[in-house]
């Protein structure tokens, strides 16, 4: 870093380097350009005397002659060398400088570093009065011009403007450094103790003596005071420090402790939501339970009856018939609740223990969604809301089944509660499809829509529209945290008022960071082959009765 003192010695060093380069640029140039001219009107000149006195000797092939004629044209330092060329172009006479400067017949091809000027070489006969005859061609003569004659002249003079601002210059830093010292000696104190005081403490800092009457005894004292003045401000600083660093501990706690709020009520969230599925999968239960139970009473009634009649000895074709006709219908029922029933079980223990467990396992995808969706019927069965699954059946998702059905879950719930209005109509859609290793899975509905100054918001913490109304604005926070954070993926959301909202999920197919499965996840992965080829019967046994859309 240069000092004031170095600052103004460069400052003035540059301007009368920028003064004396502008001029002695301009004289440059001016002596460049007389140079150029001498030097064209010398070759003009020898162009000119060679056209006028080659031509005649070049005629009568008078090579004496021509060799004088070149001598004495190359008598100036400038003309390299010269080359005359007869009509059949071929070398007459030529003349070349040697290194020595005397003149030599040369023997190679011309100077690479010559300025060649040609001219072509016409013979008039002076004698002749007839005007017939005309100017015969006889020739070409070409110069070479050499420039080191202006390059060192040019440099002479460039040499001796670089010494002449060199001694200017170092003329002017000694009278700088003379006049400047009785300045800056003062203000070198003035910064040492500046310095002392910026990297020691302000109470081992002696003031600085006060005893000068001039402009710098005023700086001086003005500094004394200003140390006095940072004393008491650093006191009342380091105060401040130690408030603020204890507010600072508290916000950390503060923070910590809202996180780990945060992520109860986020757990709560997801167990309320499973005690839910509790009450309704056990309601839900009941219906094929109870028609179940009542066709066994049936059957074994007619079983009763049947025994009666054989007993007595009164057993007639009828009574056969009516019997086998019963224990037909009743096993009928009691088989297709029997197998609705252990659906609705088993989905509901695979939800569950999915739910409870970060565990990872293979799982076909649109499978997985409609045991989700079917532990979800007893919310849906209250609703005027179908769904419909549009999605291939081999697309086998490696990744957390838990974590999957809770974004499916709430997004399901987010369009009942929010899309449509009681006993509205309408229509859910999931849509699946495999781009090579990432999983497209869309939701989307036709309800009501979002308005644009919310979908902004939507996955913020908290934030819900119904307020006050048993909303609390968790669902889709846990949607955006567990697509984002647990799979790695993401997630979209456009939406038209009026015309639907579509959620667009985009999960790699085999989810990172692979966790190894334990406890229930591994007898499910264990059971997956089984479930994917037990899947057509329970559909089958279900008949009408199965997944609602």
């Amino acid at each position: 870093m240069f000092s004031i003192q170095s600052r103004l010695k460069l400052l003035f060093v540059l301007i009368v380097t920028l003064v004396l380069a502008i001029s002695g640029s301009y004289a440059q140039y001016s002596l460049g350009k007389e140079l150029e001219s001498s030097h064209q009107r010398l070759r003009e000149g020898v162009l000119t005397r060679l056209a006028i006195s080659l031509p005649p000797a070049l005629w009568d092939f008078d090579k004496a002659k021509v060799d004088t004629i070149i001598e004495a044209e190359m008598l100036p330092l400038e003309v390299e060398s010269i080359r005359v060329y007869d009509s059949a172009v071929e070398l007459f006479a030529s003349k070349a400088r040697g290194a020595d400067g005397r003149l030599v017949v040369p023997s190679g091809p011309p100077p690479p570093g010559g300025l060649p000027a040609r001219r072509e070489l016409v013979f008039r006969d002076a004698g002749s009065a007839s005007t017939s005859i005309r100017p015969v061609s006889v020739g070409k003569v070409v110069v070479y011009f050499s420039r080191a004659q202006i390059d060192a002249a040019l440099a002479s003079e460039l040499f001796r403007k670089l010494l002449e601002v060199l001694l200017l210059d170092i003329i002017l830093v000694m009278a700088l450094s003379l006049s400047l010292r009785v300045v800056f000696r003062p203000l070198r104190q003035l910064r040492d103790g500046l310095f002392e005081l910026a990297t020691r403490g302000t109470g081992e800092v002696e003031e600085l003596p006060e005893d000068r009457r001039d402009e710098l005894g005023d700086v001086i004292r003005g500094f004394n005071q200003i140390q006095r003045r940072l004393k008491s401000t650093i006191a009342r600083i380091r105060e401040a420090e130690d408030a603020a660093r204890r507010s600072q501990q508290q916000s950390a706690q503060a923070m910590t402790d809202l996180r780990l709020t945060q992520e109860s009520l986020l757990q709560a969230e997801r167990l309320a939501s499973l005690g839910s599925l509790v009450a309704g999968v056990a309601h839900e239960i009941n219906t094929p339970v109870g028609i179940a139970l009542t066709s066994a009473s049936v059957l074994k009634d007619a079983t009763d009856d049947m025994q009666a009649a054989l007993a007595g000895g009164v057993l007639k074709k009828s009574v056969m018939l009516r019997y086998i006709a019963t224990a037909a219908e009743s096993s009928r029922l009691i088989m297709n609740n029997a197998y609705r029933a252990a659906h609705l079980i088993h989905s509901f223990k695979q939800i569950a223990v999915d739910q409870t467990s970060e565990a990872r396992r293979p799982f076909v995808l649109m499978e997985y969604v409609e045991e989700i969706v079917t532990s979800l019927r007893p919310t849906l069965k209250t609703t005027r809301i179908a769904l419909k699954f549009d999605g291939a059946d081999d697309i086998v998702l490696d990744s957390y089944p838990g974590a999957f059905a809770q974004v499916i879950t709430n997004l399901v719930l987010n369009c009942v509660e929010h899309a449509f209005d009681p006993e509205q109509p309408g229509e859910i859609r999931i849509h699946a499809r495999l781009d090579v290793d990432v999983v497209e899975l869309e939701l989307s509905d036709n309800g009501k829509g979002i308005a644009p100054e919310l979908l902004e918001r939507i996955f913020e913490p908290f934030f819900t529209t119904r307020r006050g109304q048993g909303g609390t604005g968790l669902g889709l926070n846990i949607v955006y945290n567990l697509v984002v954070k647990q799979f790695n993926g993401t997630i979209s959301v456009r939406s038209t008022l009026g015309h639907g909202t579509c959620f667009t999920l985009r999960l790699a197919r085999v989810a990172p960071q692979a966790v190894p499965a334990t406890g229930g996840a591994e007898s499910a992965g264990a059971a997956f082959p089984e479930r994917i080829a037990a899947r057509p019967a329970v559909r089958q046994a279900m008949g009408d009765e199965g997944l609602p859309g």
